[in-house]
């Protein structure tokens, strides 16, 4: 299977370095293509648009760039400050914005940013419209006209809309966590001022590491990439469960009470088996995408739930459930979409989810996720010359072909495209580490004698 995307835009907005690939010229640039864009739906032209960011340095930089941008086609800047990704798509639902933006670059170093955009329902806009802004960027659209004098647009104060979301998250759960010992990892991200308060408002012992960021420490050896430092903390304090968080909060990672990761294929699992039993799994379907493990389907298989796959990138899960009615959809790494509640992956929320059904079952977290077994899995990131010549090579299609024939209905293979490096992601999964370690050598070698491999990160 073959995944391609845009020039800047890749599964999840615009990504890259600070000041090299991302500038704040490009977001200027950004701001000034949405700002007039939307504008065209108002009789006065003045679209209205909300704007997050995480706690990356660079967040403020192009937090005014894109203010800029926006108000400079006469579009209002409403400004909710450091928050998460979910919180712009729930108010972009919510408050009638033409479109969210939120500024961040996820689970990546702090010296990378990304420009996440959202439509009105709250959902990662459409490729037609991301094609538009980089031919906007790249001089192949005509000059977009400047407003002026009262035409031009305002930037507005919103941090209200970020405590209406809290307070949102707040009525989600259907009892309170009395007594339970919950370790929130927050990754020094958008998520630190407010997952404490929503856990501690459903009365938790709360206990919060990495939450003082200092604009350059954000997912540095802490959140959901870097989960040793729960797993070890939740142990060390005889916790029932520990939630960590990415950058954004718009994905989550669990440890249960043994000191077990509980990643995003175990979270659809026992959320899934937990809503089919109370009837309310919407179409007996959860949607994943390419990257979920084959575990997940036979477990999911033997309750004679449903499954369909998306391209990875959770707007992609997104399309799928809001096309089809379905409720439960995600990544392996942690997005995971409760269509009741949400329109996008949502960290906070599933964290809430996880405790919901550990609650109702009456069962810890280990036993939960316990019921579905990971089939070994082996991905390597693999530095080539063209990406597209690469996966488009005779010799590289030839060779992923007999691995997939090799492994027959026991196993896959995935060969696909970072958004945001010269790298292609080989990944195998199998009954057996050795067949999953042998599938993806043979496609690296594959690479090598057709000329085009660099190195193997």
């Amino acid at each position: 299977m073959v995944i391609t995307m845009g020039k800047y835009f890749g599964t999840d907005g615009f990504r890259g370095e600070a000041n090299k690939e991302l500038t704040a010229a490009k977001a200027f640039q950004v701001g000034r293509y949405l700002g007039w864009y939307y504008g065209q739906n108002h009789e006065d032209g003045r679209a209205r648009v909300i704007i997050g960011k995480d706690t990356r340095r660079s967040s403020y930089t192009l937090e005014y760039a894109l203010s800029a941008g926006l108000t400079s086609s006469g579009a209002d800047a409403y400004l909710l400050h450091v928050t998460t990704t979910p919180s712009v798509s729930y108010c972009c639902r919510t408050d009638g914005f033409d479109c969210g933006i939120m500024i961040s670059a996820s689970h990546n170093p702090f010296y990378d940013n990304g420009i996440k955009i959202m439509r009105a329902n709250g959902q990662k806009i459409e490729a037609e419209i991301e094609e538009k802004i980089e031919a906007y960027i790249d001089g192949r659209l005509p000059e977009i006209p400047l407003a002026e004098r009262e035409h031009m647009g305002n930037v507005i104060d919103y941090a209200a809309g970020r405590n209406r979301y809290i307070g949102y998250l707040m009525t989600v759960p259907t009892r309170g966590f009395n007594g339970k010992r919950v370790a929130l990892d927050c990754a020094n991200g958008a998520s630190w001022n407010i997952a404490r308060a929503v856990y501690e408002a459903l009365g938790a012992k709360v206990y919060v590491i990495n939450n003082e960021p200092d604009g350059l420490n954000i997912n540095e050896k802490c959140g959901s990439t870097h989960i040793e430092g729960l797993q070890k903390f939740v142990v060390e304090r005889a916790l029932d469960v520990g939630f960590a968080y990415d950058g954004d909060a718009d994905r989550c990672l669990a440890v249960d009470e043994k000191g077990n990761v509980v990643n995003g294929d175990h979270i659809m699992y026992l959320c899934g088996k937990w809503l089919w039993e109370q009837g309310q799994l919407d179409g007996n379907t959860v949607v994943t995408t390419v990257m979920s493990n084959m575990g997940l389907y036979k477990a999911l298989d033997a309750l004679k739930i449903h499954t369909e796959k998306t391209a990875v990138g959770d707007k992609y899960v997104a399309e799928n459930m809001m096309a089809n009615g379905y409720i439960l959809g995600g990544e392996q790494s942690g997005h995971i979409i409760f269509g009741k509640y949400a329109t996008t992956g949502d960290g906070i929320l599933t964290s809430l989810m996880v405790m919901m059904a550990m609650l109702e079952k009456k069962m810890p977290l280990s036993m939960l996720a316990g019921e579905m077994s990971m089939y070994p899995q082996v991905l390597k990131n693999v530095v080539v010359t063209d990406k597209d010549e690469t996966m488009n090579d005779p010799t590289v299609q030839a060779a992923v072909k007999a691995a997939e024939a090799e492994l027959g209905d026991s196993g896959r293979v995935l060969l696909r495209k970072s958004g945001t490096e010269p790298v292609l992601r080989v990944m195998s999964e199998a009954l057996e580490h050795e067949a999953c370690e042998k599938a993806v050598d043979d496609i690296i070698e594959s690479m090598r004698a057709a000329g085009k491999l660099v190195r193997v990160k």
